[in-house]
């Protein structure tokens, strides 16, 4: 850091790279096959109750970039003074500590484009072989790595890494009436291409069962629509917890008026249900989005928002830490080099119960089983809306016929308050991004929950 650039406040600096590939196959033709690299500093400064922000491409050799961090300290720091002329602030107290350490992970060598394309061809003659009644299948694989080397006059020094690798397979059919209908399923997890396992001996058995759905799905019917009892499979609860109640229990939402901010100490959900934004780990190992430090130097700790039924805590930054007369808890992050952090979760899961998806099932006189989505949204009032791709009617405590793709919806603190039983599985993704302004890493996790909620259909 630049010497001048320590008048007063707080000065954050940042190196970071993101690299990303996509490699896409349809009916074993190569469609696309991107990659890119980001290279970048930023920095941003705190005067006089402003932040400043500024950033740079990284090009050039070290001394270029050593001189490209030294402008943009110097322009975070006059952006910040250049705020004060919409009127003065009473500047924060922002707490936070020199956080000082390296985390970085460490895996196998990283796989060329050519055996990538080999790997997919093989597998979709393998398909094509196996199930030649099929349109073409789709596959995508995809890495993305984030580096970041991030200095504040806090005396923190510290490297972080986020690398994932994501390998995805839809089957397309068509239903009775001849529409296509599709299956898919993703496998997700810490590291490149090369530390996860989609090998023909792992992928085979997940497209078989994918092709049993795929047939249940071309004689599908219509759910009933309105309120009704729903076993959701772990991964919609993890979905719910991130999309519905996740996002309103982000500190900078709460202050910008979430339904949240009134509930702290108050039932919001089942006692059963106990939701976690974790840091780093879970149960001794490493989660998909470890984050040990997050952009602001902050060491990043576990959050329970939920405990056993009650809010209980929010994510939080320096600043709305700060605001709150909280201690921050490392939630502050920048997806790409030329963003500045904002509070964003970084893995999201309501921890597993005691029951059984089967026992659950079983439990239910009348209703669906919800196994899939396709996307989903909410707000800060908790109100959600996922689709639902692939779900059954449950008979007699029995399953049904497969249902069409249809929605599911509610108040999420009224489908949290309305759960009977929480499920012994456990399942993780980190295939998607959150968005909130700039895209984001992060993982998800839950068991399978049975509630009630609001679905679409006839």
């Amino acid at each position: 850091m630049s010497p001048t650039a320590f008048d007063t406040g707080t000065l954050e600096a940042r190196h970071h790279e993101l690299r990303k590939m996509r490699m896409s196959m349809v009916g074993g033709k190569l469609i696309s096959n991107l990659r890119t690299l980001e290279r970048g500093v930023s920095a941003r400064a705190y005067r006089g109750g402003y932040w400043g922000f500024a950033s740079a491409p990284a090009v050039g050799s070290s001394a270029d970039e050593a001189a490209a961090m030294a402008r943009v300290e110097r322009q975070a720091a006059d952006n910040a003074r250049a705020m004060a002329r919409f009127g003065s602030r009473q500047p924060l107290d922002l707490p936070g500590e020199g956080y000082r350490g390296r985390h970085a992970f460490t895996g196998k060598p990283a796989l060329s484009a050519s055996e990538c394309g080999e790997r997919l061809a093989a597998l979709n003659a393998w398909v094509e072989k196996t199930y030649p009644g099929l349109r073409p299948t789709q596959f995508l694989i995809s890495e993305e790595e984030h580096r970041k080397q991030l200095r504040t006059d806090l005396g923190g020094d510290s490297l972080a890494s986020i690398q994932r690798g994501v390998f995805a397979v839809t089957l397309v059919g068509e239903a009775e009436d001849g529409a296509p209908i599709e299956v898919d399923e993703v496998l997700s997890g810490l590291g490149s291409l090369a530390d996860l396992d989609w090998s023909l001996d792992t992928v085979a058995p997940l497209i078989d069962r994918l092709h049993e759905h795929l047939q249940a799905k071309r004689h599908a019917v219509a759910a009933r629509g309105g309120p009704q009892t729903v076993v959701m499979a772990p991964e919609l609860a993890g979905m719910l917890a991130h999309e519905a109640m996740g996002h309103p229990c982000e500190a900078d939402a709460v202050l910008a008026g979430a339904v949240t901010a009134d509930l702290v100490g108050q039932r919001v959900a089942s006692e059963l249900v106990t939701m976690v934004d974790l840091a780093h780990s879970y149960e001794g190992r490493e989660v998909m989005c470890p984050v040990y430090v997050d952009d602001e130097g902050v060491a990043a700790r576990d959050v329970v928002m939920i405990d056993r039924g009650r809010l209980n805590h929010f994510m939080h930054s320096r600043e709305t830490a700060a605001r709150m007369g909280q201690a921050p808890t490392g939630n502050a992050r920048a997806y790409n080099p030329g963003d500045e952090p904002l509070v964003r979760m970084r893995n999201t899961v309501i921890l597993p119960g005691r029951s059984t998806i089967e026992s659950m099932i079983e439990g239910v006189d009348d209703g669906y089983l919800l196994l899939k989505t396709g996307n989903g949204q909410a707000d800060t009032t908790t109100e959600f809306m996922f689709g639902v791709t692939l779900g059954y009617q449950i008979r007699g405590g029995k399953l049904g016929r497969a249902i069409r793709d249809t929605t599911v919806s509610g108040s999420a603190i009224k489908v949290l308050q309305s759960v009977d039983a929480v499920g012994n599985d456990m399942y993780w993704t980190c295939s998607g991004y959150c968005g909130k302004k700039q895209p984001m890493v992060v993982s998800v996790g839950g068991p399978s929950l049975r509630a009630r909620a609001h679905l679409g259909g006839e």
